[in-house]
């Protein structure tokens, strides 16, 4: 399938340039696009040794784990935290102004 290539590639650009994810993120976030979060949250699970291992790591259930990143899934902050924080990563709130002179170079 093209989606599950483009999924590995992503997952490997992402495992060798984390900083890449991090930029990603932050862009899908104050674009407020769910379905996209879910799918890079899904290629950076794969990148940190797939569902399972992240699963386990965010002290979650793999089957609920994959409904939550599915393209329907609707991650609650409590399993959005723990799977962040199973990749080393976590949720930040910054002022709009100060977001916005971070992002521009």
């Amino acid at each position: 399938m093209r989606s599950r290539a483009h999924d590995e590639a992503m997952a490997e650009l992402y495992r060798d340039d984390p900083a890449l994810a991090l930029d990603v993120i932050n862009g899908i976030l104050e674009d407020g696009d769910q379905a996209e979060l879910l799918t890079v949250l899904r290629q950076l699970a794969q990148a940190f040794g797939g569902v399972q291992a992240v699963a386990e790591r965010a002290n979650l259930n793999p089957t609920q784990l994959y409904r939550t990143l599915s393209a329907k899934g609707n991650p609650g902050l409590s399993s959005l935290t723990a799977i962040l924080k199973a990749m080393g990563l976590r949720l930040a709130v910054l002022p709009v102004g100060l977001a916005e002179s971070g992002s521009g170079g």
